[in-house]
């Protein structure tokens, strides 16, 4: 664990693939392995819905000033560790990208966002 899980098909740049028009599964299929790991990708989708995010293509939500993540491979690649995270695992996403995935309980946060900011003495 600790490590985040790469798919095989993860070579292409972060600018490299092309824009598609995101829009989140409704009703009560799952696509992820449970429901908290489903609401998370429902709402990363959400954002990101061309009929509501401010500018779709570039990753940036409605209201924000900044993107959602750093490109489309960690776009991807968020949604794949999302789809595969197990209940009783958290995935950490640092500064735009998913960064890990660790083993944690039942009752922890599935995702846990990481932003830090450095500043010199």
């Amino acid at each position: 664990m600790g490590q985040l899980r790469k798919a095989n098909d993860d070579k292409a740049g972060g600018m490299g693939r092309s824009y598609q028009p995101i829009r989140a599964s409704r009703g009560s299929r799952l696509t992820c392995r449970g429901w908290s790991q489903e609401a998370a990708l429902r709402m990363l989708m959400n954002s990101l819905d061309q009929e509501v995010a401010e500018q779709p293509r570039e990753l940036i939500a409605c209201g924000a000033t900044r993107k959602v993540l750093r490109d489309w491979d960690c776009y991807h690649a968020t949604v794949k560790a999302l789809e595969a995270l197990e209940n009783g695992e958290t995935l950490f996403v640092q500064s735009g990208k998913p960064a890990a995935v660790h083993e944690t309980s039942d009752d922890a946060p599935r995702v846990l966002l990481v932003n830090s900011h450095l500043a010199d003495r």
